[in-house]
Parts: C-alpha cells; sequence; structure tokens
C-alpha cells in the first residue's frame, strides 16, 4: 500500500489528520502570513518551475503534458532531493502537499502526490 498522502489547499485550516503539512508551492501563496500556514516544510524545490508554471496557467486541455513535463522536472537533481524528503517524511506519518492552487485535481500537488503514492 503506497503512503498516505493527502492534498489540501494552504487557505483551509490546519485539521489534526494532516500529518506533515508541506507547501509544494514555488511562491508563498497571496495572503497568507506565514505563522498561519502551518508548515512543517517548504518544499520550493519540488514546485514546478516558473516557466512550467507560465505555460500551464491551470489550462485543463493542458494537464496531460503538464504532468509529463512536471515529471521530468522532478527528475532533475534539486527536485530529485526534494521528493525523497517526502519520501522519508512520508514512510512515518501522512504527509499533506499544501498547495493555493483552486483546483486541487489539476493542480501540482495533485501530480506529486500520484508520485509519491506510486513510490513510496
Amino acid at each position: 500500500m503506497g503512503a498516505d498522502i493527502r492534498v489540501r489547499r494552504v487557505y483551509e485550516e490546519p485539521a489534526p489528520a494532516d500529518g506533515a503539512r508541506v507547501l509544494v508551492d514555488r511562491v508563498w501563496p497571496r495572503g497568507m502570513r506565514k505563522d498561519a500556514a502551518r508548515l512543517d516544510e517548504w518544499a520550493k524545490d519540488a514546485a514546478p518551475s516558473a516557466e512550467l508554471r507560465t505555460w500551464y496557467r491551470h489550462d485543463p486541455a493542458k494537464f496531460d503534458e503538464f504532468r509529463r513535463r512536471y515529471a521530468v522536472e522532478l527528475a532533475q537533481p534539486g527536485a530529485r532531493e526534494a521528493v525523497a524528503r517526502l519520501r522519508v517524511l512520508a514512510a512515518d506519518r501522512p504527509v499533506t502537499l499544501l498547495t493555493a492552487t483552486k483546483d486541487l485535481d489539476l493542480s501540482q500537488a495533485a501530480v506529486l502526490a500520484g508520485l509519491l503514492r506510486e513510490t513510496t
């Protein structure tokens, strides 16, 4: 069975079942105070590049290609270490990947969660 990986919006109230709360956005969420986020980590290196984010713009028609390009980015050295760190976190407790994105199903957090569930 895969790891207990959840995906939530960073703007939602933290829940006891969240486990480790990890922000997976490259930029800090608009309007969110750092203390209000109650993060365990901010995994900037696991977030998509600015170029990929700009190209994608959460266009549902581009999601499959986004997922493919993001997987390529996650295989690069900086991102690979960040993903390895998430795997370590997920080995012994739930991990909640947080994003400011409104549509969680089309987010990098959903792609990353799927990858972690498959490989943890």
